[in-house]
């Protein structure tokens, strides 16, 4: 990963959850933070893909992982993973009690 390459360290992430999910009553199962503007989107595991689509919206190509305890970027526009790369501004990534809560929504309805 080249330094500069679409990373802004003093950006502060958009929220603590996919703000498209958010909005729309959507649900997750990971987070990604774009690494250049902060938008928090949901991972392609999950039913909507907001990461991906933050992605081919913005052209903002690097997004690291949102998850607890995890500082891995994945650069979208070359499919390559990096085990570690800057930190970016905090919180480095959601609360861990939102996980049990975003659980409890899904399995009650």
């Amino acid at each position: 990963m080249s330094g500069g390459n679409g990373i802004d360290p003093s950006v502060p992430p958009s929220g603590s959850g996919c703000a498209e999910c958010e909005a729309a009553g959507g649900w997750w199962f990971h987070l990604r933070r774009c690494a250049q503007c902060g938008h928090v989107g949901c991972c392609d595991s999950s039913p909507a893909k907001h990461a991906t689509g933050h992605f081919r919206a913005s052209g903002h190509p690097l997004a690291q992982s949102f998850e607890p305890g995890e500082g891995w970027y994945w650069d979208y526009s070359t499919n390559e993973l990096y085990e570690s790369g800057p930190e970016l501004a905090p919180p480095v990534s959601h609360p861990a009690d939102l996980v049990v809560s975003w659980r409890l929504r899904v399995a009650c309805g």
